[in-house]
């Protein structure tokens, strides 16, 4: 595992100042008594012979938004970057996807990595699937991998999975433990199963750590209509609608839609919780710094690193079959210092999912 990066970010930035509900103030939301936090332990990245990946030619899909969106596709560039970076590689190949086209449109993509002598090929998210499935059967000595999604059965196929509803357990604690109303609320992009993990994973999280806390539940599109992963006009609304109705921490799982999110907590005086990227250091959304609590860590980033890594190796084998909490796939930012006062809370209930003693639904249940 690529450690250097999973403990880059989980790294405390010191500049900020805590907010809201502290552990255990009179008058908290919190009703539930916090698991107790392991024993500290250090985690460091093996020493190793340095990988050598500068042969490789990297065709990276974007998923809706590319590069820049302050989010998913954001995190699978951070991991190609830090390849370049580490590994030596030199020809990357960046091509995005647009909110309305079809699967040919993404096949042909693919194709043309292909045929561009690109190898391997990364397809960032579960919308690439059927194009996947289509185009690697007939370029088998091409190894694609394909972020979210693992419904492809292909030799020359590595899906890259995660369990997304475990990281936002653990920002549905932190919005418990930080809200002054104990009124809560998360926006989903589009209403899939893997949008539905964020969502149920964060109800969980919240109602297991109060038994009073409200919870303000909305997507900006239905199934089939990827738009609401672009759309922040949407998110604002969305979001401001929720903090009317008193709502005053807002997790999102809404792609390039989040910023949107942001803008309304900062005009309602809320919080928020970004996703996927730590984006209280994200420069798109630098202007809304101070109400980003936290961010769901989706490890992407890390992810893809190491699949690469894998590749150089030519070791698919090292790679876990999710990339959960046991294996830091998922987590939480500390950047701002927010919630620097309830971090032991949320390693102890780290600890307890990562132990078996707390499972975390992949469906919502209201």
């Amino acid at each position: 595992m690529a450690g250097v990066l999973v403990l880059a970010g989980c790294a405390k930035d010191s500049g900020g100042n805590s907010s809201n509900n502290a552990s255990g103030n009179a008058g908290s939301c919190v009703t539930a008594t916090a698991p107790s936090a392991a024993a500290a332990s250090t985690t460091s990245s093996a020493a190793g012979a340095k990988v050598d990946a500068s042969a490789l030619r990297i065709g990276l899909a974007y998923d809706i938004g590319g590069r820049g969106d302050a989010s998913f596709n954001d995190a699978a560039a951070a991991g190609v970057d830090k390849a370049k970076a580490d590994m030596g590689v030199k020809n990357v190949q960046e091509s995005t996807a647009s909110p309305t086209e079809d699967e040919a449109a993404k096949e042909q993509r693919l194709t043309q990595l292909a045929t561009g002598g690109y190898n391997p090929i990364v397809a960032v998210g579960f919308a690439y699937a059927e194009a996947v499935g289509a185009v690697a059967p007939k370029y088998p000595d091409v190894k694609f991998a394909i972020i979210d999604d693992d419904s492809v059965v292909q030799p020359n196929v590595t899906p890259l999975v995660f369990a997304e509803e475990q990281g936002s357990f653990l920002a549905g604690v932190a919005a418990v433990y930080k809200s002054k109303s104990c009124h809560i609320g998360f926006i989903g992009g589009v209403n899939t199963p893997l949008i539905q993990k964020f969502e149920a994973g964060y109800i969980a999280g919240a109602k297991a750590a109060s038994s009073k806390v409200q919870i303000e539940d909305q997507y900006l599109t239905p199934a089939g209509d990827n738009t609401g992963f672009q759309d922040p006009t949407k998110g604002n609304a969305k979001a401001a609608a929720e903090i009317a109705a008193g709502a005053d921490v807002v997790y999102h799982a809404a792609g390039a839609s989040g910023k949107g999110v942001f803008q309304a907590a900062k005009a309602g005086n809320a919080l928020a919780i970004g996703v996927d990227s730590d984006q209280y250091n994200q420069t798109t959304v630098a202007e809304y710094k101070d109400v980003i609590m936290t961010s769901m860590l989706k490890r992407v980033d890390v992810a893809v690193y190491d699949y690469i890594q894998a590749v150089a190796q030519n070791n698919l084998s090292s790679l876990p079959k999710r990339f959960d909490l046991k294996v830091d796939g998922v987590g939480y930012a500390t950047s701002g210092g927010k919630i620097d006062d309830i971090v032991p809370v949320l390693e102890g209930y780290k600890q307890e999912i990562i132990s078996g003693k707390v499972t975390v639904p992949a469906t919502p249940t209201k």
